[in-house]
This record gives structure tokens, sequence and C-alpha cells, in this order.
């Protein structure tokens, strides 16, 4: 069963750029590489934007910041429009949105190595940045719909997996079902998180700091 949170103005307001900045590009990651393969779904519903407001779900959102689980807007993609092999057009899509998560963490660390962290709650907010981007990417990688896992499955095993993508269908219910098992799922997801977490506060910024 998932805990309610209620955050401080100070949490919000330290949590909010890595939330925004994590959902706003994992998102626009998605619609940017469908947009490529030749689908402009994205771009005609006005998802190829940095402005957070045309990717951010109010209510996955607020969830975030009470149950440190929540949601975007999924980017409407039409796998019909891809060029090429529709899979792996699919699969990259889907991938997308957690490599640039782990890109923006890399970031992160780098920013936080040059002395980033000496500005008024620098340091914080940079861990945080890095902290959340890996959490989202790797939560986007458990394979059940309508997580971008399920995509990347559906890529890598033979056959067309349609059941996967009509299960996408229903994908608020799931993600709502997903909240009672929070305590399971972090489990197993933190053993994956806090090694790559660790891997950039330490190594990454820690190695670019002694550097200066």
């Amino acid at each position: 069963m998932f805990n309610i949170h209620f955050p401080s103005i100070l949490e919000i307001a330290l949590l909010l750029p890595a939330i925004v900045l994590g959902l706003t590009f994992h998102e626009l990651a998605h619609g940017w590489v469908a947009y490529k393969l030749g689908d402009n779904t994205a771009r005609y519903a006005g998802r190829l934007t940095i402005n957070p407001i045309a990717h951010i779900d109010p209510i996955g959102l607020i969830l975030l910041f009470l149950a440190g689980f929540g949601w975007a807007k999924p980017v409407p993609v039409n796998p019909n429009n891809l060029k090429g092999d529709t899979r792996r057009g699919m699969m990259l899509v889907s991938l997308a949105g957690p490599a640039t998560n782990i890109l923006i963490a890399i970031i992160g660390a780098v920013i936080l190595g040059l002395g980033g962290g000496q500005f008024p709650y620098g340091e914080p907010i940079l861990i945080l940045i890095i902290r959340i981007n890996v959490v989202l990417a790797i939560f986007n990688l458990i394979p059940i719909p309508p997580l971008d896992g399920s995509k990347i499955l559906a890529g890598l095993i033979p056959g067309r997996q349609e059941w996967l993508y009509h299960l996408e269908t229903y994908g608020i219910v799931i993600l709502l079902a997903l909240m009672f098992f929070t305590d399971i799922i972090g489990k197993v997801l933190y053993f994956f998180i806090t090694p790559i977490v660790d891997f950039l506060l330490y190594t990454v910024a820690g190695t670019i700091a002694s550097l200066f």
C-alpha cells in the first residue's frame, strides 16, 4: 500500500524543477523520435515543445508529490506512420523517454561536479534532478502497459504483441493499481536505482569536483 506524504512548501520548491524537467523532456523525447521516424501526431497535438503545461498531467503531478508515484500526459503516437519496421520504431520511441531521463541525470551530475551546488539550494536541487530522473527512467522500463518497458519488450520478442497495446486503454487504471504495490515495487526498483545514483553522485560528480 502506498504512503501519503504531504510535502512542505520548501520540499515542493526543491522537487518541482526536477519533476517538471524530467517529465517534460521524457515526453518531448517520445514525440521528437516519433516525428523523426515519420509520425507527425505529436507535432499536430502540440507536444513537440518544452512548455511543461503541454506535458504535465495535474493528477499525476499531485500524486508524485504526495505518494512519490505519478505520470505525465502520454504523447500520442501512431505506429502506422512510422517509417520502416513498426515494432522497431515503437521500441525506439519508447526507449527515448528513459534514455533522456538518464541523460538529464548525467548532465545534473556534471553540473554538480563543476560547482553548481554552490548556488543557493543548488546542491539539493541538482541531487534531486539526478535522483528523480534515474527513478523516472528505471520505473518507466517496467514491462507493464502503459509504461515504456512494455513497448520495448514488444519490440524485442517475436510477434506483433497486440495485447500489450490494447492494455494501454486501461493505462490509468493499471497505474493506480500499481500504487497499492509501491512497497514491493520500490524495493525492486531501488535495487537498480541506488547504484546508478551513487555512481553519478560519487564517481561522476565527485571525480569532476576533484579536478578543480
